[in-house]
């Protein structure tokens, strides 16, 4: 039993220094490096204030809507629903995503929508959505606002943001920064 005992706390010692202190300075120290302090990053709108760039809801015929969120984007407890694919309860809730979509933007077909606009995300604060969520939010949102399609358009391409390195992850664009870009149109 000496034998393994000794070895044991010696492993233990070592792991809790390792786990609970290098780790977490190493990691801390990483984020002070990082752009904003590993403070996480806000956004500016046009009128001074300030909001978290995650997700947000938006649900006005009149700003791109986020992506939806099984936590209702509360940062304090992020997370997916956890339903398969194959769940009622779950099938449902996506049923009644898309009859809501499709009545606010009732010249967009059932097979046109982007699964962002209809699947939470796995943490339930992603802030991005695709090009082609926002691009197919640009009729009812020109119609709402009296604004041409075409400056719309524009305004998408503009707040498109490319992959990582230009070949890592796809093109995406982040809701909020584009919703006050909106409201920036004159």
């Amino acid at each position: 039993m000496k034998t393994n005992l000794l070895p044991s706390i010696i492993l233990t010692t070592a792991l809790l220094v390792l786990l609970c202190g290098a780790y977490p300075l190493l990691m801390w120290g990483i984020a002070k490096v990082s752009p904003n302090s590993g403070e996480g990053f806000t956004v500016e709108s046009t009128n001074g204030k300030n909001y978290v760039n995650i997700g947000q809801t938006f649900t006005s015929d009149k700003y791109f809507w986020s992506r939806p969120s099984a936590v209702e984007y509360n940062a304090a407890g992020s997370g997916a629903s956890n339903k398969a694919a194959t769940n009622a309860e779950y099938l449902a809730e996506v049923e009644k995503r898309i009859e809501d979509f499709m009545t606010k933007n009732p010249e967009v077909k059932k097979e046109d929508i982007p699964v962002d606009l209809i699947t939470a995300s796995g943490s339930g604060l992603d802030p991005n959505i695709s090009v082609q969520a926002a691009k197919i939010q640009i009729a009812r949102i020109a119609k709402s606002r009296g604004i041409e399609v075409s400056r719309l358009e524009q305004l998408v391409a503009e707040q498109t943001q490319q992959p990582l390195l230009g070949i890592l992850g796809p093109q995406k664009i982040n809701v909020l920064e584009l919703n006050i870009a909106l409201d920036a149109l004159k």
